[in-house]
């Protein structure tokens, strides 16, 4: 099913709707500040795995998921004083913060060193699924064959029998996100995507 949503308002009623699928155990597609994205409940195991099935990926190599604002990254990641005055000057916005996970975070969403990657998206759409979920969601491009699809109704055709929602909120820039890791405080730039990485060479 595809369903529009207003990405400066999102009308309450669509996002409940997506929340439904989610709370259900569902996977749901989904527009970021960078590129759509296909996620679930972080608290939901099967959900998870689904999704890892979806995208052919390797269970050792765990999905970035999405927080609300600051205060919920601190839910579930540990944040220093250093990591917590740089996501506040870059978030929310095109940034993946690599940083310990905390217990709250399922086993299966942390690397074998006990890491998550976790975003904080410059889009109301994705802030407000994750506010009226209560959990983050898992972030993944929406990606065939290594080639990310920024068009909502191209997701609903190719992963149609497997996303029980696609949320048309309009074009997005169609370029993943930079990935920093902030582990120990020492910066370091795993990838340069949409978010400027100079502060941090």
């Amino acid at each position: 099913m595809m369903i529009k949503i207003n990405p400066d308002n999102p009308q309450p009623r669509m996002i409940a709707k997506a929340v439904d699928v989610l709370k259900n155990g569902g996977i749901i597609a989904y527009p970021t500040d960078t590129i759509y994205g296909i996620g679930c409940d972080i608290m939901n195991k099967k959900a998870i795995e689904a999704v890892y099935r979806l995208k052919n990926r390797d269970p050792n190599q765990p999905f970035s998921f999405i927080c609300s604002d600051l205060t919920n990254i601190s839910d579930y990641a540990k944040v220093s004083n250093y990591a917590y005055k740089t996501m506040k000057r870059l978030l929310p916005g095109p940034y993946t913060f690599v940083l310990e996970g905390s217990r709250q975070v399922p086993k299966i969403m942390l690397t074998k060193r006990k890491t998550a990657g976790i975003r904080v998206p410059d889009h109301n759409i994705c802030l407000e699924l994750v506010k009226a979920l209560g959990n983050p969601i898992i972030s993944t491009s929406a990606a065939l064959n290594g080639h990310v699809l920024s068009d909502p109704s191209l997701i609903h055709d190719h992963f149609k029998n497997h996303i029980e929602i696609v949320i048309d909120g309009g074009p997005v820039p169609g370029k993943p996100s930079s990935v920093i890791s902030l582990i120990d405080d020492e910066p370091e730039v795993i990838r340069e995507g949409l978010g400027d990485v100079n502060i941090f060479q």
